[in-house]
């Protein structure tokens, strides 16, 4: 793919571990580190000016600074020397993406065929590869099985079955059980994985996870090599993951005690968080390896159990920060004393504001202000009330159509949720590197989805 050079201000690194070093660059903290305020009140992100970045690929666009993402992977791994650390490739997922966790020696986490048929084809290990899901289809396990992943992460008793009458005699397919650990964390409701009432994992309070765990030792095609738990998503305090750390410990004791097996593997999950406005914490990944790798060496000697090797699932950490969503402003209305700054995207291409409530900090991009700030609520162009971007934020007063707006900590959870809501063709993927910019996923098209429509 070729790379096309935008004219604009080399690329400046920052430390990942310090955002917070663009704030002196223009109040920049939750954007890439990378970010720096330009002439005429643009943002260069990686060295490449939005602005131009707009006009050359339109908008929406999401940009997505290459750098950054490497370098959140490095600090994982300096961070976890002695674990896996396994990129959820749910937070995005393109085959770029999937070549640069390969570069930096991560693995991946996927939920579906689809995810593995990409990751695949961009030529990642296999072996390297999570299966995850609470319902994997027929088709995500024979996949998954014929290509070689290296774990599959067991979360119903009815596909320990199902798993071994698709594994070849003579052959084995290692596997973990996902266990409920009964913690409550994450920053919204329906982001909280480790509860008793929720859709994921087996109970150790029922007994399901035990019994799945004897299920599972009586299939000669299943070799049970550890259990995983993931307690929620968008965590930013260490504690929760101590809590699940105990837990677990408990459980494997279980498994020596009543199997005389000594599991050699614990998966954690992910989940952690990142600030989406300025004065919002992130999760402190060096705390989190301090403390982790402390307490399960504590609680296994405490247990007299040799110390498993740890799988952490880190995805919106890793990608989150990196990206940028630019919007083209497209009316500027005010009524019922509010004002409200409509965009050409929205819920098609971020339902994050509608199904968790999530705070962003839009900036005004290209063009100066001497306004004052007021507050304005940002939407989007659908036929829903609920098509909020960001509410109440303050934006310069003379906002107003043809302006672009730049919404930083936009790479997780973003284009892999995006829709096709009012037939509106996703965002296209930029990434920009050292002053230089390619686009990684081009714009859907009207034809791209009119060729899916077939019948008359």
């Amino acid at each position: 793919m070729s790379v096309t050079s935008l004219s604009s201000p080399s690329r400046i690194s920052g430390p990942i571990t310090a955002p917070e070093t663009s704030e002196a660059a223009g109040g920049l903290c939750v954007w890439p580190a990378s970010a720096r305020p330009a002439p005429g009140g643009d943002v260069t992100v990686a060295g490449i000016s939005l602005t131009e970045a707009a006009d050359r690929f339109g908008t929406p666009l999401y940009v997505l600074d290459e750098g950054e993402v490497r370098d959140r992977c490095r600090t994982y791994r300096a961070a976890f020397p002695d674990t896996d650390v396994i990129y959820a490739a749910k937070a995005f997922l393109c085959r770029a993406m999937a070549r640069w966790i390969e570069d930096e020696g991560l693995g991946l986490d996927v939920c579906s065929v689809g995810e593995l048929g990409l990751a695949m084809t961009a030529g990642f290990p296999a072996e390297r590869i999570v299966l995850h899901g609470n319902a994997k289809s027929p088709e995500d396990l024979y996949t998954a099985v014929r290509l070689g992943v290296g774990r599959i992460v067991l979360d119903s008793t009815s596909e320990i079955a199902r798993l071994a009458d698709i594994v070849p005699g003579g052959e084995r397919q290692q596997v973990m059980i996902r266990v409920v650990p009964g913690i409550a964390a994450g920053g919204h409701a329906k982001i909280r994985t480790g509860t008793e009432d929720q859709k994921f994992g087996l109970s150790t309070t029922d007994g399901s996870a035990q019994h799945a765990i004897t299920r599972v030792l009586a299939q000669p095609r299943l070799q049970l090599v550890g259990l995983h738990c993931h307690i929620g998503s968008q965590i930013t305090s260490v504690k929760p993951y101590l809590a699940a750390v105990r837990r677990m410990v408990g459980l494997m004791t279980q498994v020596r005690d009543h199997h005389g097996l000594e599991l050699p593997q614990l998966n954690i999950g992910g989940g952690h968080g990142i600030a989406y406005r300025p004065g919002e914490d992130g999760l402190d990944v060096a705390a989190l390896a301090r403390r982790v790798r402390s307490e399960l060496a504590d609680g296994c000697a405490h247990a007299k159990l040799p110390v498993p090797r740890l799988t952490i699932e880190p995805g919106r950490a890793l990608v989150g920060p990196a990206g940028v969503a630019v919007y083209r402003v497209l009316t500027v209305k005010e009524t019922s004393g509010r004002t409200f700054v409509a965009v050409d995207g929205g819920m098609s291409d971020n339902p994050r504001p509608a199904l968790y409530g999530v705070r962003y900090a839009p900036r005004l991009i290209g063009r100066a202000s001497t306004a004052p700030p007021a507050p304005v609520t940002v939407v989007g162009r659908h036929c829903e009330a609920g098509d909020i971007v960001a509410e109440d934020i303050p934006l310069p007063g003379d906002v107003r159509p043809g302006d672009l707006i730049g919404v930083p900590a936009a790479g997780a959870y973003h284009l892999s949720m995006a829709s096709g809501y009012n037939l509106v063709g996703r965002p296209p993927v930029s990434a920009v590197r050292d002053g230089s910019a390619r686009l990684l996923v081009r714009r859907e098209s009207l034809d791209d989805m009119n060729r899916r429509d077939i019948g008359l």
